[in-house]
């Protein structure tokens, strides 16, 4: 697997200026299948809404660096689209943030993003009580990760989530200036607002910073169109969670039919499908599959041992 290909890739994307770059939640490997062949070009393995699902915690700094790698590792492998994982604070100090950046450069994860909260108290995106570290705390924990990507793959893009304009201990005005030196004195590829109030507050993030910014939705009465990203100067849209409402909204509305219905509810599910199928997340014939398999059967097991597939 050509990791670089993917960092690299990424890099690119981030820095395109015609097209805004769309980030979604790849919610397993094999939803990551089905989303690549539907043109997705990038994919985010948030702590909550993915790493959260496969192990049942909750977004608040319980789940380890260990176990993010390996989902994301995973999604990582299966999809040809690059995969940014959710690095919440780092998972220690600025040994373990080198670390985490070293283990998802050998996953194949082509980038991370990283918080400025508190290590003790990490809370999820829009929770009461978020706090920021001092900013010298965070500027180092941003140049360990940037320092570690140099060393084993430049193109390896660290992504810095700036909660500071909702923190108790912080503001609006400390926000923009976080956004500023996280691109500036620590040298992170991309920063990303988390909590705008306003357009105009897009607009003063816009205008502070240089390269690459996203905002998540925060305080804003809706999410912004593609158009609308393009009118502020924002080529990246984060959308992470819309696939995870899309899944739980058809499974929870099947499995109300199948309990009221029976099996007629999975004939009737087959049959409105029929005219508009939906693809096969299995491995193609360039994966570790059962095609795989049998090729590999072939070149290394003797004749007899290949009559199982006669007929």
């Amino acid at each position: 697997m050509d990791t670089g290909k993917k960092s690299a890739r990424l890099r690119e994307l981030i820095q395109r200026k015609d097209k805004v770059l769309v980030v979604l939640h790849p919610p397993t490997a094999t939803h990551a299948r089905i989303m690549e062949q539907a043109g997705c070009e990038c994919g985010f393995v948030g702590t909550s809404g993915v790493v959260g699902s496969y192990t049942g915690l909750s977004d608040v700094g319980t789940a380890t660096m260990t176990e993010c790698v390996q989902i994301a590792g995973w999604i990582a492998q299966s999809a040809k689209f690059p995969i940014i994982m959710d690095g919440d604070t780092g998972h220690g100090g600025i040994m373990a943030v080198r670390r985490m950046v070293r283990e998802c450069i050998r996953a194949g994860v082509a980038g991370v993003r990283i918080d400025d909260q508190p290590i003790e108290g990490k809370r999820r995106t829009q929770s009461a009580g978020v706090e920021v570290v001092p900013v010298e705390q965070a500027i180092a924990r941003y140049r360990a990760a940037v320092d570690m990507k140099n060393e084993i793959d430049p193109d390896f893009v660290i992504m810095s989530q700036c909660y500071a304009r909702d923190a108790v201990n912080s503001s609006l005005e400390d926000c923009i200036r976080r956004l500023q030196l996280y691109r500036s004195e620590a040298g992170v590829d991309w920063v990303q607002l988390e909590s705008p109030h306003s357009l105009d507050e897009i607009r003063q993030a816009r205008a502070a910073v240089e390269g690459p910014l996203s905002f998540m939705k925060g305080k804003l009465p809706r999410y912004l169109g593609l158009d609308e990203h393009l009118a502020l100067g924002v080529n990246i849209a984060w959308y992470p969670g819309f696939t995870h409402e899309v899944m739980w909204a058809a499974l929870h509305d099947f499995m109300r039919d199948f309990q009221s219905r029976g099996i007629v509810a999975w004939e009737d599910f087959q049959a409105s499908r029929r005219n508009n199928p939906y693809p096969r997340p299995d491995p193609g014939p360039d994966g570790e599959g059962g095609e795989k398999q049998r090729e590999l059967e072939e070149r290394y097991m003797a004749a007899a041992a290949l009559k199982k597939y006669a007929g």
